[in-house]
């Protein structure tokens, strides 16, 4: 019965979106529709105004994997869940009145994977893949190549200059999006010391749950994890038959994050989240899962916390510093439904970060706050078919192929949905390709999709947003928001707050902090200084 009224739901669904389609292309028949929406959007374009001041505020959202595929087919998603057709839904990121595109490579590759881009996106300097807070000097897996090619995040900067710090993801907190806000590290996969080698740790080598404790003063942690705090036979708190810790050294690193701060929380579960009072919380860890969070579609909503509830409370306790605030927030189960060759998982992840950013700008003001929305990567994921108006996103391409078998208007260029049975490509019709756990078929057999190359969409809103144009290096976001915030090394200005100007005693603070050359250039500045005095 349940699995009746399941694809009745869904049939009654699909023909009012037909319904709603219909209806809507009747009226886009008429010429002056699309001359009255041209010339409203023509109107507003001519009333932009660019904020010129900086900011106190900013967010920046990361969709691991939201290549702008994703953003076509996510948008028509939504608005096919919200009874529309589909194509004219617009998303909240969408409505950012400024966008560029980003040049994703990493040093040494030219399909990057999201260690390498991270560091970019968050050092300001482009680095190779599977290494975490390092210039291209370093080597992957060398742990002595880590000494001396150190550089720091906007998220560390930020917390020097003043301003409360985040980290909101749906993987584990330690994974290679938020690792490389916080951490430097010649693997990515070093999550605790038990994934590191004897040598490395002899070498002086941390793992990645160690320095999210010790490197950065990070006001608010959400995510996945859990295991990579706590010591080998702790036995996990929700699933205490089936996960321990993993750490060898014997450290509980939520204890040791939670001594010594005032009005500090840890948490583990989404009632524990809801309790929490953000208006008496200076500091908040939640960790949700032992390892990454799961899947929103296979999300226990009494359990787990949404990417829109975490970003929410996030805010909440950050926006309470009068100096403002640097929050990073990564939809990162996006990147593993195309992984898996699961569209519907990735999509779905997608929509739900459109939800976070819809919610973080209720929740600050945009004369005051740079909000930007970007990925790290796209996927070999596309849509096509000449499918009609309204169709199933997930649905059927009109025509069927010329092996005379159907397929989905979504397919994957590699993964592990390539099939073959008797010889010959599986006619989808007869599979049950809606399901969430669908894996649309690829070209190329693959255990697990790859990553795309091309460009990806970088969406701004706020203070100093117009200076996201063109087509850029991705390591330009990171130099544009710190601009924007008054966050070494664009500190020393008068704009600038006073806090801010004088946060360059700090050491370690800045990417320039780390250059071999900066005493020369203290030197220099200093000679200067000395010399516009004389004069």
């Amino acid at each position: 019965m349940k699995k009746l009224l399941a694809a009745l739901g869904i049939q009654v669904l699909f023909s009012f979106c037909t319904h709603l389609s219909a209806a809507s292309i009747e009226e886009e028949k008429n010429p002056e529709y699309w001359n009255t929406k041209a010339r409203q959007t023509l109107e507003s374009a001519l009333n932009l105004t660019p904020m010129n001041h900086r900011a106190k505020n900013i967010i920046l959202f990361l969709g691991d994997g939201m290549g702008v595929p994703t953003i076509s087919a996510s948008r028509i998603y939504k608005g096919q869940l919200a009874g529309g057709s589909g194509e004219e839904t617009v998303l909240a990121m969408e409505k950012f009145p400024y966008v560029a595109l980003s040049k994703t490579y990493n040093v040494d590759r030219q399909v990057p994977d999201s260690a390498g881009t991270g560091t970019a996106y968050l050092c300001g300097v482009k680095s190779n893949a599977k290494t975490l807070g390092l210039s291209a000097a370093a080597v992957y897996g060398k742990c002595t190549s880590t000494f001396g090619n150190k550089v720091d995040s906007i998220l560390h900067r930020a917390k020097l200059s003043g301003k409360s710090v985040g980290i909101v993801t749906t993987t584990r907190v330690q994974h290679a999006s938020p690792g490389a806000a916080y951490a430097h590290s010649a693997n990515r996969s070093w999550y605790s010391d038990a994934n590191m080698s004897r040598d490395a740790i002899q070498q002086g080598c941390k793992d990645i749950a160690y320095q999210l404790v010790h490197n950065t003063d990070i006001n608010v942690i959400l995510g996945g994890g859990r295991i990579y705090m706590m010591p080998q036979q702790t036995p996990d708190p929700e699933y205490p038959t089936d996960w321990n810790g993993t750490r060898k050294d014997g450290l509980n690193l939520i204890e040791k994050w939670l001594s010594g701060k005032e009005g500090a929380q840890y948490v583990w579960n989404k009632s524990g989240l809801a309790a929490v009072n953000e208006n008496s919380t200076n500091y908040l860890m939640g960790l949700f899962e032992p390892q990454d969070m799961k899947y929103e579609l296979e999300r226990d909503n009494s359990t787990d916390p949404s990417i829109v509830e975490m970003t929410e409370k996030a805010v909440q306790i950050l926006r309470r510093n009068p100096n403002g605030f640097f929050l990073f927030v990564e939809g990162g189960k996006i990147d593993h439904g195309h992984h898996d060759g699961k569209a519907k998982q990735a999509l779905t992840e997608a929509v739900m970060m459109d939800l976070a950013v819809e919610r973080a700008l209720q929740l600050t003001n945009a004369s005051e706050t740079l909000t930007v929305v970007t990925a790290d990567h796209s996927h070999v994921f596309t849509f096509g078919g000449s499918t009609p108006r309204g169709n199933n996103i997930f649905g059927l391409a009109p025509k069927r192929a010329t092996d005379k078998r159907s397929y989905t208007s979504i397919l994957y260029g590699n993964g592990p949905g390539y099939t073959l049975k008797n010889g010959s490509r599986p006619d989808v019709r007869s599979e049950a390709f809606e399901d969430k756990n669908y894996q649309q078929q690829a070209a190329v057999p693959l255990s697990s999709e790859t990553h795309g190359g091309e460009d990806v969409a970088i969406m701004a809103q706020g203070p100093m947003a117009h200076l996201f144009h063109g087509i850029q290096e991705q390591n330009y976001i990171a130099h544009v928001m710190a601009y924007a915030g008054c966050i070494k090394p664009y500190h020393v200005h008068p704009e600038c707050p006073q806090h801010a100007r004088s946060e360059g005693v700090h050491e370690g603070s800045g990417c320039l902090a780390r250059s071999p050359h900066y005493p020369l250039l203290a030197l220099l500045a200093l000679w200067a200084c000395l010399f516009l005095l004389r004069i």
